[in-house]
């Protein structure tokens, strides 16, 4: 069973500026501290990558993954799908980028879905520490730029 959470965060930067960090994949280990390593596999007409793969530590263990992005919706939202990866069914998401004066909400949607058997409530925990995670370490590095 899947869960799906959703968070948001309040940068102090420009929709533009919070966009090109997002979209920087390969520069994700140097902020993003549960990521190890990330390469662009694929990439669209227009140069965007189009399919990522990422290496994650986390509860022990190491993953690898491969997401597919969809760029339709940009620049106020950038989606992405679980191509493949380790010990996971789902891991589909997207960005929302609203612009709040000088500043822009960043919202975060993730559907998680493990093929380990672990309870809902450690499940939705995980995915809770992703996000969380994932949109305070984005804050730090946008604003840092």
């Amino acid at each position: 069973m899947s869960e799906t959470v959703h968070e948001r965060i309040r940068i102090d930067a420009a929709r533009d500026a919070c966009i090109a960090v997002v979209l920087d994949f390969e520069a994700y280990p140097a902020w993003a501290r549960d990521l190890k390593a990330v390469t662009v596999v694929e990439r669209d007409a227009e140069g965007r990558a189009a399919k990522v793969e990422f290496r994650a530590a986390g509860m022990g263990k190491s993953f690898t993954y491969v997401l597919a992005y969809d760029y339709s919706a940009m620049p106020e939202r950038l989606s992405w799908v679980l191509d493949h990866g380790d010990s996971l069914r789902a891991l589909d998401g997207t960005y929302r980028f609203e612009p709040d004066g000088e500043a822009t909400r960043v919202h975060y949607d993730l559907t998680v879905d493990v093929t380990i058997p672990l309870p809902g409530l450690i499940k939705r925990r995980a995915a809770g520490m992703i996000t969380g995670t994932a949109l305070r370490d984005l804050k730090k590095a946008v604003e840092r730029a």
